[in-house]
């Protein structure tokens, strides 16, 4: 049973098709692994790889785990730095830095102080808060004092978004770039230093029976987003609980298209969810910036009592070392575009053919 899990598991995600049930494989790659190796190590203890089909099947798990390895090995110490650590010191650097939380609170989560705690411990200039309805917000209006700057969409539908900002922010709007369910954040941020950086926060619905039966809108949301940022040459940052995992295609594709960099990669996964399942967790909450940056530290923090472990990094502005940096970032292609093209419009589609259907409903 494990065996044809894990190679189906393995199989199934290289189909580029967006139903839930098939991008939902993009997220395991770490779970993959470990079923490929149990199930290769209870081949040889009951040694059905004296038969041509053991063997056969004992290939195809070592196919399947040191594909899985190959996807998941960029997240982890043993490959270099994406984005470079900043060797910057001093009080005057300090201007240019930014320390920015994301949290998923878990809507249905009661335990308040131990995320005030946690924002306490992060000290964050920026907080994201997704999931959050009117009771999260009466909870967390004591933050005001200390972050004057603020932009508020409660919602009953686990897509409410709060921000907090200790740093001035301008033409800041809340946008529904897809979903009509699901609101955005957008602004400049004002470092101490008077340098403005861009920042999007999203919140797209993930592929799951109860939120979305396709990937298409998540996909869509995101890569608007990256055609957005891809021809400004300006500081950026994109955070938030994205739903994907940084290895999947489609994000993939879009740090591509958006010329931004994951300082996950070669410093770990740092999964965020599931945060109640040890061996179930994958990183699904996500600060990507662009060459402008470096990473002062980045790391996960203490269990909230939500589903998720929220995030916290410090970024460094170093427009000097853009060059530098922007090597490390990866290149689109034509076929890309096209790609996040169509995914965009079928995106806009699926949301144009879902109200079509409430609005025959209601009728």
């Amino acid at each position: 049973m494990l065996t044809s899990v894990a190679i189906v598991a393995t199989v199934v995600p290289l189909v580029k098709a967006q139903a839930w049930w098939i991008r939902v494989f993009d997220f395991p790659r770490l779970q993959i692994v470990a079923g490929a190796l149990l199930s290769e190590a209870a081949l040889f203890a009951l040694r059905m790889t004296t038969e041509p089909s053991g063997i056969v099947l004992a290939v195809v798990l070592g196919v399947c785990g040191v594909y899985q390895i190959f996807r998941i090995l960029p997240y982890t110490s043993l490959r270099p730095k994406q984005v470079a650590d900043s060797d910057l010191e001093g009080i005057a650097n300090k201007d240019r830095q930014i320390t920015i939380m994301v949290t998923n609170v878990l809507m249905t989560n009661r335990d308040a102080p131990s995320c005030l705690r946690a924002i306490r411990d992060c000290g964050p200039d920026i907080l994201l808060a997704v999931e959050t309805d009117q009771w999260w917000l009466d909870q967390l209006r004591v933050l005001e004092e200390d972050y004057p700057y603020t932009a508020y969409e409660p919602l009953p539908n686990t897509y409410g978004l709060l921000l907090f900002s200790r740093l001035e922010l301008r033409d800041a709007h809340i946008r529904y770039l897809i979903d009509d369910e699901v609101p955005s954040f957008h602004a400049q941020v004002v470092l101490k230093s008077g340098e403005e950086v861009c920042l999007h926060c999203l919140h797209p619905k993930p592929p799951a029976p109860a939120e979305a039966k396709t990937s298409t809108r998540r996909d869509a949301e995101l890569l608007l987003i990256g055609r957005e940022i891809e021809n400004k040459d300006q500081p950026t940052i994109v955070a938030g609980d994205l739903n994907d995992v940084a290895w999947s295609h489609t994000s993939e594709l879009f740090r591509r298209i958006s010329g931004l960099l994951d300082p996950r990669l070669g410093r770990g996964m740092m999964p965020t969810f599931h945060a109640d399942y040890s061996l179930l967790r994958w990183p699904l909450d996500h600060i990507f910036h662009s060459p402008h940056f470096k990473v002062v530290q980045m790391h996960r923090l203490e269990y909230i009592g939500s589903d998720h472990f929220p995030i916290c990094i410090t970024l460094s502005y170093e427009p000097e070392d853009e060059d530098e940096q922007e090597a490390e970032a990866a290149k689109p292609d034509a076929e890309d575009h096209e790609e996040a093209e169509e995914k965009i419009a079928a995106g806009f589609a699926e949301e144009a053919e879902e109200e079509r259907e409430e609005a025959e409903g209601k009728q």
